[in-house]
């Protein structure tokens, strides 16, 4: 992995130096634009409204335009900013994990500290794992000033973008203000739905489907070209599935209850079977 930025977290007086990594990446198929007569990709470019000419991206600046000025701003203008030039991730307070809104939540980094501040950053995470508490950090990341909340992840510090307060929409919905009348039968089922559905959490169980599909059919078109079949590839559509049939709220309630039943012990006896072939094998 390549830092993306380096800086030090201040908390009090103590400094740690760290550098920072982005935390996540794209699984996502890449795909071009192309002209679909003959294949070839499509550019854009950036041409100049005054000049006419095609500006290179080293060349374009920003601008701010009132309606009567406009003002350019270089690199230099931006990089002269007091909260440019700070490098420091600043710990304004430590709070309690849970009153961080996870709707709040953006990108994550990992933070790793340089050879000298090893101590003083064991010393931050392990503060934080035994007072159950998140620091909220502030700092400039790319031309913005950042909000951020400051976690442990494993053994690493895992820095966390939030959304400022104006950012988040508020959901005002006139319909919720209307209260429908739900039967104890009704949330006894569904609880029962939620029982049968409950577990722990474990992200390598899931798949991006329509990304391992989109890949299927990638190679399929490459080994085929034009004349690929894509029933013969990915099976016939289901145009009359049950979810095209109009139940009441009870009888799809007791069908997904059934359902995910007779599912948990499919994979009850897939699991037992996979369990018994491993044994078999070690024997």
């Amino acid at each position: 992995m390549r830092s993306i930025w380096r800086g030090s977290i201040s908390f009090g007086l103590v400094n740690v130096p760290v550098r920072v990594y982005s935390a996540t990446e794209s699984h996502d198929v890449r795909l071009h634009q192309v002209h679909g007569e003959d294949g070839g990709r499509i550019r854009y470019q950036r041409k100049c409204e005054v000049c006419g000419k095609v500006v290179a991206y080293e060349d374009i600046s920003k601008a701010y335009d009132d309606g009567d000025r406009t003002v350019v701003l270089t690199d230099d203008d931006f990089s002269a900013l007091p909260a440019e030039q700070a490098k420091e991730i600043e710990v304004v307070e430590f709070v309690p994990a849970d009153q961080i809104d996870p709707i709040r939540l953006d990108k994550a980094y990992f933070l790793e500290p340089e050879k000298s501040a090893l101590k003083p950053y064991t010393l931050l995470r392990r503060a934080l794992e035994d007072t159950d508490r998140s620091a909220v950090v502030t700092f400039a990341l790319r031309q913005k000033t950042r909000l951020a909340v400051l976690r442990v992840r494993d053994k690493t510090l895992l820095l966390q973008t939030m959304l400022w307060d104006d950012e988040i929409r508020a959901a005002e919905f006139d319909i919720l203000d209307q209260v429908p009348r739900v039967s104890a039968k009704e949330r006894d089922m569904a609880s029962q739905l939620v029982e049968s559905l409950a577990g722990d959490f474990d992200p390598g169980e899931f798949t991006d489907d329509y990304q391992v599909q989109l890949r299927q059919l990638v190679e399929a078109k490459l080994e085929q070209g034009d004349t690929l079949d894509t029933s013969a590839t990915f099976g016939e559509k289901d145009e009359d599935g049950e979810g095209a049939e109009v139940l009441d709220l009870m009888e799809a309630l007791r069908r997904s209850v059934d359902k995910s039943k007779e599912r948990r012990k499919t994979q009850k006896k897939a699991s037992g079977e996979s369990s018994g072939q491993k044994a078999r094998k070690k024997a």
